[in-house]
């Protein structure tokens, strides 16, 4: 999953990214408002860890820019203050939990997860289309019950297209969504066909022939 940590502390920025990306997230940073709002302007997030108090702003304005614009991230407030008001102000605005510092990094991972088993999964941990399933649990996929042995990054790529069926995202957008920051070093979206085209053959390998090129533009996950 893509997640942004905005988070002044980097001393906890950096631990929380370094312990999430362990789980197999990509993790984007925002160290003061003006960064968090820019990104949450211009990238799509699963989730958004969002400090109360960051620097030169407050992370519930970042939230209100969010909820204006009808994104869908799954919104986690973190905060130094233990404030009722707080909490109900974030809640209020559309924020799906709330977590007060200190916490134990398993403790937010936990509620990470359950956020967004509610909201992209409807409480599952299952995703399915047509023969193929994808227990995001065990981050497991299959075929008619057989197993893709798929790698970390294709697993990744198969969910992302299995939660924007029909829509064409180009290899910036599929790049982005799978490095975050980093895929601005890349000097050509070579490493994409390569993780496209494996998927692919896994996927053709059992019937499931639903990756479509669109061509110009980038790819599409949708039947014939």
């Amino acid at each position: 999953m893509k997640i942004l940590i905005a988070e002044d502390e980097i001393a906890l920025q950096q631990s929380i990214a370094t312990y999430l990306e362990k789980d197999g997230n990509t993790c984007e940073v925002a160290s003061d408002f003006n960064e968090a709002v820019y990104k949450v302007d211009l990238y799509e997030y699963d989730l958004i860890l969002l400090d109360i108090n960051l620097t030169t702003g407050s992370g519930l304005d970042v939230l209100k820019s969010l909820k204006k614009k009808k994104k869908e991230s799954g919104v986690i407030i973190i905060s130094a203050n233990n404030s009722l008001d707080d909490k109900l102000d974030g809640l209020d605005l559309g924020a799906d939990d709330y977590i007060t510092k200190p916490f134990h990094l398993a403790e937010l991972n936990s509620r990470i997860k359950a956020v967004l088993r509610r909201g992209k999964y409807g409480g599952d941990n299952t995703i399915t289309f047509n023969e193929i399933k994808v227990d995001t649990k065990s981050r497991t996929a299959y075929v008619n019950g057989k197993s893709l042995g798929l790698t970390r990054k294709e697993y990744d790529l198969l969910v992302f297209f299995m939660t924007n069926k029909g829509r064409v995202l180009s290899k910036e957008i599929i790049a982005e969504h799978l490095w975050g920051d980093n895929s601005d070093l890349a000097d050509n979206f070579d490493f994409i066909y390569v993780h496209i085209n494996n998927l692919r053959k896994k996927l053709t390998g059992e019937g499931a022939k639903y990756i479509k090129t669109a061509y110009g533009s980038g790819y599409k996950f949708i039947e014939d």
